[in-house]
């Protein structure tokens, strides 16, 4: 094993990979009917869509029978969620609260993005992951979802991310004192199905920037290879750097990236960096078949990262993020296939003679504002957000 787990690292844990979808948001609707205590539920995006009550519903119905739920969601990407919806669940007994800026008004917003998604049901049992509360992150006739991927956590760090939520909820308070959380035993997970595993986040805040650690420490210490699959993919020059010297080292790096966006704006941008990757011999595909919006790093055939954090400044700068490292080479090689598969059937490899042929003078000039535009400006507008009264 080439990456030694530090003490950073919990062994007491159990994961299972979801690629998003249908499947991710039956098995929420499944934790959900069957918590006996609690449920945290911390979302940048929640909708009141299809998607939404297919969640909702059984949250009122956990509450009806004495489950305390807890739901935080961001104060922008969500404020468009309905008034009369929050008052109704408020009447059902569900605490629910947006997450608050540093300063707001009627007409500005200054402050960090609630950007993690985090569900917890009765401390043991979670989920994290890239996927907000959506029909655009589920499956639906004759709409498939977004690209998009999370895990499904027991043990140890499942007690870790329900003090994360109680913290977050509080507002991180000086004097907290032990959160339920701690006070309940904490489970034991088989030794066949264990996994190493740790939580990451980034939040410039609280003076946490582990998830950015996490990718130069991967491309630090990569020996064969390393996979990217990343929405927004926009990596500042520290990570360049570390990457351009991994491959001098021999190291073959693959990046998966959105062929359309959501964001059409990050796509330019994305693509003006472009010749940096091919330059540096880095094998970039887009993805085709959907949008593509998830967030993951695997190294070395052997671990991986996984949760909302995009590789761009925003993440690293700008937002609350969470992710899991994990260490288990069996699942890492599993998730490899997968992304073989995906760059198979679902991407087309952009190639330094392809790309050459999308470009002119004026083509290179708009990709290049957009770069700036991103980079400079839009990170500002992170902070300064327009709010509905």
């Amino acid at each position: 094993m080439y990456l030694s787990p530090d003490r950073s690292y919990s062994n007491n844990n159990r994961v299972q990979f979801i690629r998003g979808g249908s499947a991710f948001f039956k098995l929420m609707e499944q934790l959900i009917g069957e918590a006996s205590d609690t449920i945290h539920l911390q979302y940048y995006i929640i909708e009141d869509d299809q998607t939404g009550r297919m969640i909702i519903e059984p949250l009122i119905r956990a509450s009806r029978r004495g489950v305390k739920v807890y739901i935080l969601a961001d104060g922008y990407a969500s404020q468009g969620f309905p008034d009369a919806s929050i008052h109704r669940m408020k009447e059902e007994g569900i605490m629910f609260k947006f997450f608050e800026p540093l300063l707001k008004s009627k007409y500005f917003y200054f402050g960090r993005r609630l950007h993690h998604k985090i569900f917890v049901v009765d401390t043991t049992r979670a989920m994290i992951g890239g996927l907000n509360i959506s029909n655009r992150y589920n499956d639906l006739p004759g709409q498939p979802a977004w690209l998009d991927f999370a895990l499904f956590a027991e043990g140890q760090v499942a007690v870790e991310l329900c003090i994360l939520c109680w913290k977050t909820w509080n507002r991180f308070p000086l004097k907290m004192g032990l959160t339920p959380c701690e006070k309940v035993p904490r489970p034991e997970i088989p030794q066949g199905s264990r996994a190493y595993v740790r939580m990451r986040r980034n939040d410039w805040v609280r003076g946490k920037n582990q998830i950015s650690n996490t990718y130069y420490h991967m491309f630090r210490t990569a020996r064969k290879q390393v996979t990217l699959l990343s929405s927004y993919f926009l990596p500042g020059k520290t990570l360049r750097r570390l990457m351009s010297k991994a491959r001098k080292r021999g190291v073959r790096i693959r990046v998966i990236s959105a062929g359309a966006s959501d964001v059409m704006l990050v796509k330019y941008a994305e693509r003006w960096l472009y010749d940096w990757l091919l330059r540096n011999e880095i094998e970039l595909y887009e993805y085709q078949k959907n949008i593509l919006h998830g967030k993951l790093g695997i190294c070395d055939y052997e671990w991986f990262t996984l949760g909302s954090y995009n590789i761009n400044d925003i993440s690293a700068y700008a937002s609350v993020e969470l992710n899991l490292d994990v260490i288990q080479p069996a699942m890492t090689q599993d998730m490899l296939k997968l992304m073989d598969k995906i760059i198979a059937e679902d991407c087309v490899r952009i190639t330094l003679e392809k790309h050459k042929k999308s470009k002119n003078v004026f083509i290179q000039f708009g990709r290049w504002l957009s770069f700036e535009f991103i980079r400079v400006v839009f990170y500002l507008f992170t902070f300064y957000y327009q709010q509905k009264k």
